[in-house]
């Protein structure tokens, strides 16, 4: 007697994720339905979930900068992200700045915009654009930088094999420099 496998119409897109997860894994040559690999799915799914999802940016402007005139710099934002290529992960740090205009922002706020950008199936050039625009849009400034070094494990993973091998990606705009960085 040949059992017919009866599957419900998912309904949400956790499900509907969860299932191709477990299509995929067959079509891989793997059992979704083992002991081992029963949960898989789901848990994929959830987890990729998670990664994607971005996390609100506030509208948080502080109108005077109180006579300041240098630059605001945050360091070694830590981050992660999926490459868009390969589905895999791209870790790294994000150093932020921008020379102010006539509004500052919450310092808070720039590791924000880069776990907001990182949230996202991403190439790091483009994680590095999305940073840079957002700064320049919402503040104005007379200069912005952006300096984005990461490990993508699509590289250090798969066939070419370069463990620990970084790529760095940097944009300066308006009257910032790398010497106002310290590069």
């Amino acid at each position: 007697m040949v059992v017919q496998e009866i599957r419900v119409d998912p309904t949400t897109a956790r499900e509907r994720a969860s299932l191709a997860v477990a299509d995929l894994l067959g079509a891989l040559g793997f059992d979704p339905g083992s002991d081992r690999l029963r949960d898989t799915p789901d848990r994929v799914a959830v987890s990729l979930a998670s990664l994607l999802t971005r996390t609100p940016l506030p509208p948080t402007t502080f109108l005077d900068p109180g006579g300041y005139d240098g630059p605001v710099i945050v360091r070694e934002i830590p981050f992660h992200s999926l490459c868009e290529h390969h589905l895999l992960p791209f870790r790294g740090v994000a150093t932020v700045g921008f020379l102010p205009a006539s509004r500052v922002v919450g310092l808070s706020t720039l590791v924000r915009v880069v776990e907001h950008f990182s949230r996202d199936l991403q190439m790091q050039e483009r994680l590095t654009t999305d940073i840079a625009d957002w700064i320049e849009r919402e503040l104005s400034p007379h200069g912005v930088a952006v300096v984005i070094d990461a490990e993508h494990l699509c590289m250090s993973m798969r066939d070419i094999g370069t463990p620990a091998t970084r790529a760095t990606t940097r944009i300066f705009r308006g009257t910032l420099t790398p010497a106002d960085l310290g590069l």
